[in-house]
């Protein structure tokens, strides 16, 4: 199996239970191109031949970003089934709508997505023959990927696996595209998520119901609605994410060693990540910044509240900054160390679940409903039955994936979705 086909390949998901049973994610791909893992330019010739070369970086953080997702999950959906959310510290730390963790490790999660996509697609860059097989192949993904979501909705009420079917569909299309234009089109969705949000405020504030855009049903329009606005991952704004990582895969490999300062403190680390760093840690704060400044201003409006606001639910610019502030540093460090320290037991170990996280994803919602809702052998507490239920998951889980790549190189359901995709 080539790694890097894994990153576009196996999703998992995750996002922050919605107040109305929504899903932690986020999402996806499993498979990477060897071709793609290699650096592009080489400073100095390796001697490495190119199965040696590969990093597990993206990997490892996949598998990092779906045990956040896996722990948030847990917690949201045991406090909605009765168990206690807490007032300490901790709780409101890990409180999984509005504490600092919320959708984090889902927004991360769908940054790695976007990553995969570029690796899987960028040896192919030259052959137009391959990229429209290729626009084929992540539109089949896609289509799979959202009727299947559907489907699981029933199940795992708010998955995400709907909205990384569109975001797969939309791949398709900018897949060929600048950076510039795909930034472009991922800052347009943040600004029009915001805009959106804005105008229902105004419209309430008005005393004009906007009950229509989330009226529940299954019809195309509510289904269309429910994708691009009031879902639990909306492409407006999390496609914001989603093409911040495809930008940020074609960034991977194309410098190696930075020579200057910065890149020596970082022990060597590619250029692109201190910018990674760079961009992600001024994000975070200029938008912690701002929603501090205006939520503590007696004199700011509603609407300035809202835009300004760092609730993910609120859909405001300054949320979507910062969630992608912490998803690029979240990126840029794990990947790091997993790439210092690839092939010792610990990476490899994340590197396989990374590989797994569709089959990783769905497991960990099946569980849950026949170990809580079916046996009742998991009662809803308090934060400690959640982060115990975890724990138990990916110990379990974590072990399982790698007796399974001892035989096999994909996960399960990695194998049926490649197949029916491919």
């Amino acid at each position: 199996m080539t790694e890097h086909d894994a990153a576009a390949e196996a999703p998992g998901g995750a996002g922050a239970p919605s107040r109305a049973f929504t899903s932690e994610p986020r999402d996806p791909m499993t498979e990477h191109d060897a071709a793609a893992e290699a650096p592009v330019h080489h400073e100095v010739p390796s001697p490495e031949p190119p199965a040696q070369r590969r990093l597990p970086g993206p990997d490892v953080v996949r598998a990092a970003a779906l045990i956040g997702v896996v722990v948030m999950n847990y917690h949201g959906y045991l406090v909605i089934r009765g168990g206690q959310q807490g007032d300490d510290r901790v709780d409101r730390f890990f409180d999984p709508w509005d504490g600092p963790l919320s959708t984090r490790f889902a927004a991360t999660f769908v940054l790695v997505a976007g990553v995969g996509v570029t690796l899987l697609t960028r040896a192919r860059a030259a052959d137009r023959a391959a990229i429209t097989s290729m626009r084929w192949r992540l539109a089949r993904r896609g289509l799979l990927l959202y009727v299947t979501g559907l489907v699981f909705d029933t199940v795992w009420a708010g998955t995400i696996l709907p909205f990384y079917g569109a975001m797969f569909a939309v791949a398709a299309v900018i897949v060929t595209w600048s950076s510039r234009w795909v930034l472009t089109l991922g800052g347009m969705t943040a600004v029009a998520g915001a805009a959106i949000a804005w105008w229902r405020f105004e419209q309430e504030l008005s005393g004009h119901s906007t009950a229509w855009l989330d009226d529940g049903q299954r019809s195309p329009r509510a289904l269309l609605l429910d994708v691009f606005v009031n879902g639990t991952h909306p492409l407006l704004p999390w496609l914001a994410f989603f093409t911040a990582g495809i930008v940020l895969g074609r960034l991977l490999g194309s410098t190696l060693h930075g020579s200057n300062l910065l890149g020596s403190i970082l022990l060597g680390s590619p250029r692109w990540r201190p910018a990674a760093l760079g961009v992600g840690t001024t994000l975070w704060v200029a938008a912690t910044l701002v929603s501090g400044i205006v939520s503590s201003s007696d004199t700011g409006s509603g609407v300035a509240t809202l835009l300004a606001s760092a609730d993910p639910f609120d859909r405001g610019v300054v949320y979507t900054a910062s969630a992608l502030g912490t998803a690029l540093v979240a990126f840029a460090a794990i990947s790091w160390i997993a790439d210092r320290h690839a092939g010792r037991p610990a990476v490899e170990v994340l590197r396989v679940a990374g590989q797994m996280s569709l089959t990783l994803y769905v497991l960990h919602a099946l569980l849950f409903n026949l170990l809580v809702d079916w046996w009742g052998w998991v009662r809803p507490t308090g934060l400690d039955t959640a982060l115990a239920f975890a724990v138990a998951y990916w110990t379990v889980g974590l072990i399982a994936a790698w007796l399974w790549s001892r035989r096999f190189d994909r996960g399960p359901l990695e194998i049926v979705y490649r197949r029916l995709t491919a």
